[in-house]
């Protein structure tokens, strides 16, 4: 009998606050966690009057208030700090003793976009000072920078000896690290498994980079209505940073020890457009969602929510709603889709798993997370968006999107678990 994978624990550090709990009432009460930005100052750089000046921040965090060594957390870089917060809430939330685990049974599978782009920044302007230059790099650069510290760290911290790694897979990174443990515990590789993702890359670098392809909003008179999904008047995504953790567990031993079960993993797709590095393709995203639904033996009728991928750009939400509709049909009617990050931004290689935990939440608190400032429907866009409010609904089944530059996708099915 193939085995089943249940979701026994939630983490998060995000733009509307640093844990699972007071993230899911806000995000429930429709509140937006865009603010101006703090961390560098636009006009140091001669970036113009219409360059981006607001961001989903993760604020007032430090990780020692984890519990974590002042000594550690200096060897980290924000991404890695922020994965090790939300890693260690969703494991107190699993309610799992790891130390009574078979190490070796325990993965550790996370997605990351840009890895230490903070710290690149940092030692690249420390390079280039002719006071200080090469001999003044920081040893700890390459710790601080390489995208697989953070699981690298996860492992150390929770003495994790299982399978150990990043998938850098632009947006859909984390997406792809639940799936791939979902499959690893399916295929008996693990019983346990750490899957998420971080990324903190609101940098001067990594912001002018998305704002010059156009990628990004600059609706800068009022921060908290600039990410706005599905509406005609979008015009690019917020940037934003943070982290999303679950704890993955094989169902006969999260029952065995009597866990609290929040939903169950029962598909997992990932397909590539092989078209274009930036401009989407309608039939990467559709054979996506249709593999996840195909493994989880799933039917169209029985899917009630989706929370898009949705990043407010002109032709992401066009595509990602033909995708959509090209998939269930008469049923697309019927769905009620929405983009959270209309009040999360988007957190790059961490945002599939924090959409994984609204999608699983979603399920267990019986209701759907809304569509903000979606004030003008666009044509295009012709789809139940869930708009400015949440909405009370049974979900049976949910699908959660992720798509990324580089032509990637990935699509998870969660359903109740009985």
């Amino acid at each position: 009998m193939k085995r089943r994978v249940v979701i026994t624990g939630l983490g998060t550090v995000n733009p509307l606050a640093n844990n699972t709990k007071d993230t899911w009432e806000k995000l429930i009460r429709g509140e937006s966690g865009i603010k101006e930005l703090t961390r560098f100052n636009p006009d140091e750089f001669r970036a113009g009057p219409d360059f981006p000046r607001f961001a989903g921040e993760v604020r007032n965090f430090n990780l020692e208030d984890w519990g974590f060594e002042p000594k550690l957390v200096k060897k980290l870089d924000p991404f890695c700090q922020y994965a090790l917060a939300a890693a260690k809430e969703a494991i107190l939330d699993s309610g799992l003793s790891l130390e009574n685990e078979d190490p070796y049974s325990i993965g550790v599978i996370l997605g990351c976009g840009l890895g230490g782009a903070e710290t690149w920044e940092e030692q690249s302007k420390i390079i280039l000072d002719p006071e200080k230059g090469a001999t003044r790099i920081s040893a700890f650069f390459l710790p601080k920078l390489l995208a697989n510290f953070a699981s690298g760290y996860i492992s150390i911290v929770f003495k994790t000896k299982g399978p150990n790694f990043t998938i850098n897979s632009a947006c859909a990174s984390s997406s792809h690290a639940i799936g791939e443990t979902f499959d690893k515990i399916v295929s008996e590789r693990i019983d346990i498994g750490i899957a998420g993702g971080a990324d903190a890359c609101l940098t001067s670098l990594a912001f002018s980079g998305f704002n010059n392809i156009r990628a990004l909003s600059r609706r800068n008179s009022d921060p908290t209505k600039a990410s706005r999904p599905f509406d005609k008047d979008r015009d690019g995504f917020a940037m934003a940073e943070g982290a999303g953790i679950l704890v993955l567990e094989e169902m006969e031993h999260a029952l065995k020890r009597g866990a609290k079960i929040y939903a169950e993993i029962k598909g997992y797709g990932a397909t590539s457009d092989a078209s274009h590095i930036t401009n989407p393709s309608v039939e990467g995203p559709k054979k996506c969602m249709i593999q996840a639904l195909s493994q989880g033996r799933v039917c169209l009728s029985d899917v009630l929510y989706i929370n898009a991928h949705g990043t407010s750009t002109p032709v992401g939400d066009i595509n990602e709603t033909k995708a959509i509709k090209e998939v269930f049909g008469d049923f697309s009617k019927k769905l009620q889709v929405s983009s959270t990050k209309s009040m999360t931004g988007h957190l790059l290689g961490a945002t599939g798993a924090v959409e994984a935990i609204f999608t699983i939440l979603a399920i267990r608190e019986r209701i759907i997370p809304p569509t903000i400032n979606l004030e003008s429907p666009d044509l295009e866009c012709d789809l139940d968006y869930v708009p400015n409010s949440a909405r009370d609904a049974f979900i049976e089944v949910a699908l959660s999107n992720s798509f990324g530059f580089g032509g990637t996708n990935a699509s998870l099915v969660f359903k109740k678990f009985y």
